[in-house]
C-alpha cells in the first residue's frame, strides 16, 4: 500500500527539494587522524546490525494501544472531551498519538540520514567523514524500521511537524559545515533521544520497547561523534561566531518546544486549532515531558562551548536550565547498556524455550519408543 493512502492529511508532494549550499571538501590526508574518532569509527563498524533480523517483528501489536498508554498522559484526559468519547474513541485516540509520534521519529531520522551525508561531502577531517558514512547508514536503518512499524502495525502516518520541518530546512541551507552537526547531533537528535528513552522506560510493549532500545543504542555513538567534533572546532571560534551558533540554538530549541504539542491529533477529533493549542499547553503531563525532552540538549550545548548569556537566559525562561549539570555520559552509557541487557534477556528467553523443546520431544520419543 502506498503510504500516501496511510497519511491522516496529505502531506503535499512526495518530494521536498532543499537547495543545496556551502563546498563539497575533499582532504588528501589519509594519514592518521583523531584517535578518539577513529575509536568511535571502529565502533561504528562493529555494531552495525540489521533490523529485519534484530527485531522480532512477528510481535503482535494492538494499533489501539500500541505502547499500553494510560488515561492520564492523553492531552484530553480531564477536559470537556472527554467524557464524551467511548472506549472506541479513546482508541483511536491513542493509535493517532502513537502514529503522531513515530510519524515524527520517522520524518527525524531521514532529516538525520540526509544530514549525515551532508556532514560526510562539507566536513573538512577525513576520519569525521569516516564516522559520518557509518552514522548514515544508521540513519537509514532507523528510518526502514520506523516506517515498517507504522505500515505493518499501526496503517496510519502523520505529515511532518511544520517546526521540525521548518529546522531541517534551516539546518540543510546553511552554507557552514558545522551546521547539520548543530541542527541535527545536537537538537533534533537530542530531543529525539529523550522522547524515544521516556516511551522506551514506560511502556510494556515488546515491540516498540526493542525498536526504541536499539535505535538509542546507535545514537548514542551519534550524540558523542558530534559532541567531540564539535567541542574540538568550537574552541577556535570567536565570540561573534560563537553567538551566532547560540542564536541558532535558541531559536531551534524554541521550534522543537513547540513541535511536541501534537496539536494536529486533537484536530483529527475535531477539535479547533486555537483550543487545541490550549489544552496542549494547559497539559500538566505535557509539561512534565517537554522539560525532560531537553535533557539530553541542554548538558550537551554547554559541553561543546555554547552557554553565553542569551542562551542561559533562553533555558532559563524554558524552566530547562538546571538540566546543564546533568551527567550525558551517564545517559548514554544507560543507552548502551540497557540495549545489550534486552538482548540478552531475549536470547536466554529463547535458548530456554529451544532447550524446552528438544527436552519434550526426547520424552515424546522415549513414551513411544517399543524397545
Amino acid at each position: 500500500m502506498s503510504t500516501h493512502e496511510l497519511y491522516t492529511t496529505g502531506p503535499g508532494e512526495t518530494v521536498w527539494q532543499v537547495p543545496a549550499s556551502g563546498s563539497a571538501r575533499f582532504n588528501w590526508e589519509y594519514d592518521g587522524g583523531r584517535e578518539r574518532l577513529l575509536a568511535l569509527y571502529q565502533k561504528g563498524k562493529d555494531k552495525q546490525w540489521d533490523g529485519n533480523q534484530r527485531i522480532d517483528w512477528d510481535l503482535d501489536v494492538d494499533p489501539y494501544d500500541p505502547l499500553g498508554t494510560p488515561d492520564e498522559v492523553l492531552n484530553l484526559y480531564g477536559t470537556r472531551h472527554w467524557a464524551k468519547l467511548t472506549e472506541r474513541d479513546k482508541g483511536d485516540l491513542r493509535r493517532h498519538y502513537t502514529a503522531w509520534q513515530f510519524s515524527q521519529f520517522l520524518h527525524g531520522e531521514q532529516g538525520a540520514m540526509v544530514c549525515a551525508a551532508r556532514i560526510v561531502e562539507s566536513v573538512p577531517d577525513l576520519d569525521a567523514k569516516f564516522y559520518s558514512a557509518t552514522q548514515t547508514m544508521d540513519e537509514a536503518r532507523h528510518a526502514e524500521i520506523y516506517g515498517r512499524f507504522l505500515h505493518e502495525k499501526i496503517g496510519m502516518l502523520y505529515p511532518i511537524n511544520d517546526n521540525l520541518q521548518g529546522l531541517l530546512g534551516d539546518t540543510l541551507r546553511d552554507s557552514r559545515w558545522d551546521m547539520p552537526y548543530l541542527g541535527m547531533q545536537v537538537l533534533i537528535e537530542g530531543l529525539a533521544l529523550a522522547a524515544f528513552g521516556m516511551i522506551r522506560d514506560t511502556t510494556d510493549r515488546p515491540l516498540p520497547k526493542q525498536i526504541l532500545s536499539y535505535v538509542m543504542q546507535d545514537e548514542a555513538r551519534h550524540v558523542a561523534f558530534g559532541r567531540m567534533a564539535l567541542r574540538d572546532y568550537y574552541r577556535q571560534l570567536t565570540d561573534a561566531e560563537l553567538r551566532e551558533r547560540e542564536e541558532f540554538v535558541i531559536e531551534g530549541c524554541y521550534l522543537m518546544r513547540d513541535r511536541i504539542r501534537g496539536v494536529e491529533v486533537l484536530e483529527n477529533f475535531g477539535i479547533p486549532r486555537r483550543e487545541a493549542e490550549e489544552i496542549t499547553e494547559n497539559s500538566e503531563f505535557l509539561r512534565l515531558f517537554r522539560k525532560l525532552l531537553f535533557s539530553r540538549i541542554v548538558p550537551c550545548v554547554k559541553d561543546i562551548g555554547l552557554w553565553g548569556e542569551r542562551l542561559q537566559k533562553a533555558y532559563l525562561d524554558m524552566g530547562v536550565f538546571d538540566l546543564g549539570d546533568s551527567s550525558l555520559d551517564l545517559l548514554m552509557t544507560q543507552d548502551e547498556e540497557l540495549a545489550e541487557a534486552l538482548d540478552a534477556e531475549r536470547f536466554a528467553a529463547e535458548e530456554a524455550a529451544r532447550v524446552a523443546e528438544v527436552e519434550a520431544a526426547i520424552a515424546q520419543g522415549s513414551r513411544t519408543d517399543p524397545s
